[in-house]
């Protein structure tokens, strides 16, 4: 199962069915990308609905609240995200992608990150599905998410 939900989360680990989110750095968003560096005209993420001009403008503060947290967890916005999922229980088991070393021995240093339920709480406070902007998956592969997909009865 792939998902970032924290609802749906507890749901399947109720059920003993491990996790696998997808994209928990977003895409790159909590690496800074589109927000402390330019995102070149030719990368796909300049199609991806978060990061288009009027989006990754409402975007940003997500980011900057998020890097003011990181500073309170000395880390970096990505490794606080990265622990975050990890935090979401045994059963949940994030993969970043990533082609550089350095970002892979990043992603490796967010399991030393230890949050308690208080601070579990805050960065979900802060940090709010429904504020982030712009549609989960490209516009042109919206016909292929899960509410589309045409699941028999039994």
């Amino acid at each position: 199962l792939v998902t970032s939900s924290p609802r749906l989360c507890r749901s399947a680990g109720e059920l003993g069915i491990g996790i696998v989110p997808y994209s928990p750095i977003g895409r790159g968003f909590f690496g800074g990308r589109g927000v402390t560096e330019q995102v070149s005209d030719e990368s796909n993420l300049k199609r991806h609905p978060r990061f288009s001009a009027e989006n990754l403008e409402k975007n940003k503060h997500l980011y900057l609240k998020m890097e003011e947290l990181a500073r309170k967890h000395q880390c970096s916005p990505a490794q606080l995200a990265l622990a975050w999922v990890l935090h979401q229980g045994d059963d949940v088991v994030p993969i970043p992608g990533t082609t550089k070393i350095k970002n892979l021995d990043s992603n490796i240093d967010s399991l030393k990150i230890k949050l308690t339920e208080d601070d579990l709480k805050e960065i979900s406070s802060q940090i709010r599905e429904e504020d982030v902007a712009g549609g989960r998956s490209y516009t042109s592969l919206a016909h292929t998410n899960w509410n589309h997909a045409d699941t028999p009865k039994k």
